[in-house]
């Protein structure tokens, strides 16, 4: 999927989109999706500007905007402004290595449990083969009208 396709599938927008291009995708089953890490990402001149390094958290809302994703692929449908695609668990997360300008970073989530409206995945990141952040999260899609 390209740029133009992930906007149709999540509501995102610069600075806070984190997709770049998704590689592949099998419905019920995982995604795996690419950032580009770049100098110029606004986070970089605050964290740390003597020595950058992408925030963790931000890492982990990538691994959610790919899950997302992966959810709306599964359930065949677009989002649509009467819902939200909510984080409610972010699980077992850990960090291994950092992530800095000049990296590719490759998201992958997998579903390992769908029940009652509550998505769980299975998540890593990794930059050139290189495990930099793994664990689970946990995800639900409400209405906010």
């Amino acid at each position: 999927m390209n740029i133009h396709e992930i906007l149709k599938y999540l509501p995102h927008r610069y600075p806070f989109l984190l997709i770049d291009r998704v590689l592949s995708v099998e419905p019920g089953k995982e995604i795996t999706a690419l950032k580009n890490v770049t100098v110029n990402e606004p986070f970089f001149p605050g964290h740390f500007p003597h020595h950058p390094v992408m925030p963790g958290v931000l890492i982990v809302e990538a691994l959610a905007q790919a899950a997302a994703i992966l959810s709306f692929k599964t359930m065949d449908s677009l989002p649509s402004d009467d819902s939200v695609y909510y984080f409610v668990g972010i699980d077992g997360i850990r960090f291994k290595k950092p992530v800095i300008p000049g990296d590719q970073l490759i998201l992958k989530a997998s579903i390992t449990r769908h029940a009652q409206g509550l998505w769980k995945y299975a998540v890593r990141a990794e930059v050139e083969g290189s495990l930099v952040t793994e664990g689970q999260l946990m995800c639900t899609l409400r209405s906010v009208k």
